[in-house]
């Protein structure tokens, strides 16, 4: 984890959003075709329509967030489902109580 990375990813307030969201899926998401979030993750149309925004701009701020560590994706078909890295969101918070 590289921790100017995260942070990065952290300064906009969707990108905030879209972790809090994944981080309970089945509050704020319908499951797409039957998957079970919590353990597959949310399809970018879910997230998309959440954002309320392009596709576009959705899957980059997905992309941002993967390349920061913070989210782990899965490919099912013609899917790719998002999820939370819970592993690398525990280490951030070691990282701010114990370096900042």
């Amino acid at each position: 984890m590289k921790p100017i990375e995260v942070f990065k990813a952290l300064s906009n307030e969707s990108r905030i959003q879209i972790l809090q969201w994944l981080k309970e899926p089945d509050v704020y998401f319908t499951p797409h075709e039957g998957i079970d979030m919590t353990e597959t993750g949310v399809c970018v149309s879910q997230i998309t329509d959440k954002l309320n925004m392009t596709q576009s701009t959705a899957s980059q701020y997905l992309s941002i967030l993967q390349r920061a560590g913070l989210i782990t994706t899965k490919r099912i078909g013609k899917y790719t489902y998002y999820q939370r890295n819970e592993e690398a969101l525990r280490s951030l918070a070691q990282f701010i109580e114990t370096e900042m």
